[in-house]
């Protein structure tokens, strides 16, 4: 099995749906799905995952290496609806990711974003970049 995504840039943000399962064999397809999203986006991107079945812990390293990659071009990675058992693979390189529980709290954490609150650079290991964007969610976060 494999993910179908589907990315919507909503100006200040971008939502990165998953449908399927992030297995071995999917993580390629996401890698690409993520690279669209960087040439086409900017600000934060909130990996919705409302429709995904499950992943292995090889997808959610893959999660975590998108969330360094999106670091390194000054934008951040957020999850909204992690899969039931709520787990998460953590790596010692990868920035914080706030975890909302599902989208419309996400969305809802950037109502009137206005560039004040925690900047990418605070998050990202070693960089030295400030988008100026939030991606702090009172449903917390969590590492990768």
């Amino acid at each position: 099995m494999t993910i179908e995504w589907h990315y919507t840039d909503h100006g200040h943000l971008g939502v990165l749906a998953l449908t399927g399962y992030l297995g071995g064999e999917a993580t390629a397809r996401f890698t690409g799905a993520v690279g669209w999203t960087l040439a086409r986006g900017s600000g934060p991107v909130i990996l919705d995952l409302t429709g995904l079945l499950g992943w292995s812990p090889g997808g959610q390293l893959t999660v975590s290496d998108a969330a360094v990659r999106l670091c390194g071009a000054g934008r951040s990675l957020e999850l909204a609806a992690i899969p039931a058992d709520g787990s998460l693979v953590p790596t010692a390189r990868a920035p914080y990711i706030p975890v909302h529980p599902d989208l419309p709290t996400a969305l809802a954490a950037h109502l009137g974003d206005s560039g004040t609150s925690t900047p990418v650079s605070s998050r990202c290991p070693g960089s030295t970049q400030d988008s100026g964007n939030s991606s702090v969610s009172s449903a917390g976060e969590a590492p990768l």
